[in-house]
C-alpha cells in the first residue's frame, strides 16, 4: 500500500532528524504527519516563531515486549493506582509545565491534541497517589498499532516512578490484543528509556513499519461520554 505523504518523498528528506517547519498546524496535519513518521514539536525554545516537523534519524521505539520493569518499579507500582483517559488536559498541561528543562509544550500543541483527545485520537494515563492526587501520567496519539508518545510526567516529591507506572500500564493496556504488532514510539532515546527497554531503529526502518502498524485494529479505549 503507498502512502500520501504530505512532506513528500522520505527519499528527500534533509539527512537530519527536523525535516520541514510551518507557520500553522492543526489536527488534520498533525495526523498525516504521524502516518507519514513525522510528528511536530515548536521551535519557539529556539527563537523561530514556526512549528517544526522531525522524523529522527535514530528513531526511539518499544516493542511491548521489550519493556524492561525492575524489582525496585514493581514494589513502587503498588503504592499507586493508574488511570485511562480520566484527565488528559490536566496530564498535559503538567507535561507543559514551563519551569520543566527543556519545555516545547505550548498553546498551540495543547490546543490541538486536546482536539484530538475529543476525537478519540489522542489519549492519556493517569497515575495516582492513595489520596486519588494525580501525580504522573503520559499522552500520546494511537494510530492503529502505533501509540506515538508525546510526553510524560512525574511529581518531584511523590511520584518519582510515576511516570514509568503509567508506562507499565500503557504497555499492559495496549498488550491484551494484536500485542506483537504493536509499537509505541518514543521519538528520541534517552538514558532514562533505554533502561526502560526503549531501543533505537533508523529512519528507513521506522517508515518500513508504518504501514503494519496502521493496518493493525485500534485498541479498545476506554469510551468517554465525549465520544458517545
Amino acid at each position: 500500500m503507498t502512502r500520501l505523504n504530505v512532506f513528500g518523498p522520505p527519499a528527500e528528506w534533509p539527512d537530519q532528524d527536523l525535516i520541514a517547519f510551518s507557520s500553522m498546524m492543526d489536527p488534520a496535519l498533525v495526523l498525516d504527519a504521524y502516518r507519514s513518521g513525522v510528528f511536530p514539536m515548536p521551535l519557539e525554545h529556539s527563537g523561530f516563531d514556526r512549528t517544526g516537523w522531525w522524523s529522527p534519524l535514530r528513531r526511539g521505539v518499544l516493542p511491548l515486549d521489550a519493556l524492561v520493569v525492575s524489582r525496585s518499579l514493581r514494589k513502587s507500582a503498588k503504592h499507586f493506582t493508574t488511570t485511562i483517559d480520566t484527565a488528559f488536559d490536566e496530564v498535559i498541561e503538567r507535561c507543559a509545565d514551563p519551569d520543566r528543562p527543556f519545555g516545547w509544550i505550548d498553546a498551540s500543541i495543547r490546543e490541538v491534541y486536546s482536539h484530538l483527545h475529543r476525537s478519540g485520537f489522542a489519549h492519556s494515563v493517569e497515575t495516582r497517589d492513595h489520596t486519588g492526587r494525580l501525580v504522573g501520567g503520559l499522552y500520546g496519539i494511537s494510530l492503529g498499532g502505533l501509540f506515538a508518545g508525546e510526553s510524560m510526567f512525574h511529581d518531584e516529591q511523590s511520584g518519582r516512578d510515576a511516570s514509568k507506572v503509567a508506562l507499565v500500564r500503557l504497555v499492559e493496556f495496549l498488550s491484551d490484543d494484536y500485542a506483537e504488532a504493536r509499537l509505541i514510539d518514543t521519538q528520541w532515546l534517552t538514558a532514562h528509556l533505554a533502561s526502560l527497554g526503549v531501543m533505537e531503529i533508523d529512519r528507513g526502518e521506522y517508515l518500513d513499519l508504518l504501514d503494519e502498524l496502521l493496518a493493525v485494529p485500534e485498541p479498545a479505549w476506554p469510551q468517554r461520554s465525549a465520544h458517545a
